[in-house]
């Protein structure tokens, strides 16, 4: 398992990640699914930071941030593929964002946020040292109400 800087090439391949409407609604809530190379493209070029995991030379998880300043940085679009979800990747790749956050864009917090009913994500993010801060209703692609979960960790003084 590796991670590195996004390329062309891995659009597509990255645009195949998310299976189903839930599942893009996480990652990318206000697009429509399928997730679309353009979609994709648009999120790379104004964000920073994007990143994919391989494990045997297969892109299998992306991730990127959306805010990289004043002092926070917040992960957004994440997204692993569904044959490697349970085996580390996910942590693997927000564990390399924090590294990133804490030490290239010298923020003093990393904030990820994580819907209700992603509850892989809700039980991850604590394990990694995320903790809750705030809550807001979101509505969801059948116009149902969310609850979209901030969470953040701090940079301790070392």
């Amino acid at each position: 398992m590796h991670h590195r800087k996004v390329t062309e090439s891995d659009i597509p391949e990255i645009c195949k990640l998310p299976k189903t409407r839930e599942e893009l609604f996480y990652c990318f809530p206000r697009v429509d699914f399928p997730l679309s190379e353009a979609d994709l493209r648009q999120s790379i070029e104004n964000r920073s930071d994007s990143t994919v995991v391989e494990v045997g030379g297969r892109v299998v998880a992306f991730a990127n941030f959306y805010r990289w300043k004043g002092g926070l940085c917040s992960i957004g679009n994440v997204v692993v593929a569904s044959d490697a979800r349970g085996s580390g990747v996910a942590s693997y790749l927000i564990n390399h964002m924090i590294t990133l956050g804490f030490e290239k864009h010298r923020a003093k917090a990393v904030s990820v946020s994580c819907f209700n009913r992603n509850v892989a994500g809700l039980l991850l993010y604590p394990k990694l040292g995320f903790q809750p801060y705030a809550i807001e209703q979101r509505v969801d692609y059948n116009g149902d109400r969310v609850a979209l979960i901030h969470l953040k960790i701090e940079k301790h003084a070392t």
